[in-house]
């Protein structure tokens, strides 16, 4: 094969892929693998696609493969460890994923804020699959680490705050969001969230609290409207003799 047609061969399949026309990308992207091809997207978006087509252990080596390549493959390596979160390998998982991250701190990208944004993203991807799977305690440390990097340390700490509540954890919930309102004052979600918290802890007035401190700064917000509405009305039932 000559350059000019694994370059267009490349092209073509990088852009089909990027479609997510899969079925039209594989073909092409076998055909580089065949001419010995050493670029790890191409065994990147190979895996990618086996895992979509639920071949697992062919997801396995292209990932794997894209990372001999290059080892600072961070996306490979997102997708490598979340398959084999998928199996069960939980700590196989977690393992490839800070191994990637500290080849990248190695590097002198650690004050770069773009770099940060997306390790941060990253480490939110991680958090939301422990999550899914229950794994509080894996959740919250890859939502911390997001939090650290990214300049959206508010967006990360509603989510800290979600691992909190599944698990169970008020007390820590609350704290997270008191933070958070500290530093922001203005932010309506925290504000609103917590006194969904307070509620749930059936602490009715603190609740009202919260909800009239949101009226104040938004009047007439819908949400903030409508649970001070539902509060007021049970508080008035337990006052009522």
């Amino acid at each position: 094969m000559s350059y000019v047609d694994y370059d267009e061969m490349f092209l073509t399949a990088k852009e089909l892929f990027n479609e997510n026309d899969y079925k039209s990308a594989a073909p092409l992207l076998n055909q580089l693998v065949l001419s010995r091809t050493k670029v790890p997207d191409v065994f990147h978006m190979l895996g990618t696609i086996f895992y979509d087509q639920g071949k697992f252990n062919k997801a396995i080596r292209s990932f794997k493969r894209a990372l001999e390549l290059d080892p600072n493959f961070t996306d490979s390596s997102i997708g490598l460890s979340i398959i084999l979160n998928d199996l069960g390998r939980y700590e196989e998982g977690r393992e490839v994923f800070v191994n990637a991250q500290k080849r990248l701190d190695a590097k002198t990208f650690s004050d770069d804020p773009i770099v940060n944004e997306k390790l941060a993203t990253k480490h939110d991807e991680l958090g939301e699959l422990y999550s899914n799977y229950k794994r509080h305690e894996e959740a919250l440390e890859q939502f911390y680490k997001a939090k650290s990097l990214s300049h959206n340390k508010s967006g990360y700490s509603m989510k800290i705050v979600d691992v909190f509540i599944n698990g169970n954890e008020y007390d820590k919930a609350i704290k997270e969001l008191k933070e958070v309102i500290e530093d922001q004052p203005d932010y309506i979600a925290a504000r609103i969230r917590l006194g969904q918290v307070y509620y749930e802890q059936k602490n009715v007035p603190k609740a009202i609290q919260e909800w009239e401190s949101v009226l104040i700064r938004k009047p007439n917000h819908p949400v903030a409207s409508k649970f001070l509405k539902q509060a007021q009305a049970i508080e008035m039932v337990d006052l009522t003799p």
